[in-house]
């Protein structure tokens, strides 16, 4: 199979709620609410509102997102996503447009999941877990506002 096919689709319209584990890649048009576990791509697209937990190796996002995000390679941002939450990547990209309100953690490949929630902290939280290595550690917190970067 090529990295680049997509393995399932939730397309416009629908709504799926639970946890969603995969392999490669799979592409959410519609609306998801729960938890997406992977270490292939995610792809969010325009019309998708997801939210919850992603742990995956990369994500590219178009739509909305609310939640916690790790991704072990890359984030891609394009123009129209609008994301509430936290970033936990090594690698991000983000396009002129984008929205993003929350806290931004980059590390290295070897930075550990986002930690658990504990009972009664603020949502969406940061992952206070350590970092492999801190000295490459750049965290930008952005508590409100938009935050742009772009060609």
């Amino acid at each position: 199979m090529a990295r680049d096919e997509i393995n399932a689709f939730l397309g416009t319209g629908t709504t799926y709620q639970g946890k969603l584990d995969f392999q490669g890649s799979v592409r959410i048009d519609g609306n998801f609410k729960g938890e997406v576990t992977s270490k292939g791509t995610l792809v969010v697209g325009k019309e998708a509102n997801v939210e919850g937990t992603v742990s995956v190796g990369q994500l590219i996002i178009s739509g909305k997102l609310h939640g916690e995000v790790l991704a072990k390679e890359k984030i891609v941002l394009h123009k129209t996503a609008n994301i509430v939450g936290s970033l936990n990547t090594p690698s991000l990209v983000i396009e002129e447009g984008a929205v993003l309100e929350g806290q931004i953690t980059m590390g290295t490949k070897s930075s550990p999941k986002p930690a658990a929630k504990a009972p009664g902290a603020p949502s969406p939280g940061v992952s206070s877990a350590p970092q492999a290595d801190s000295s490459t550690k750049n965290k930008l917190g952005v508590s409100t506002g938009v935050t742009t970067i772009g060609k």
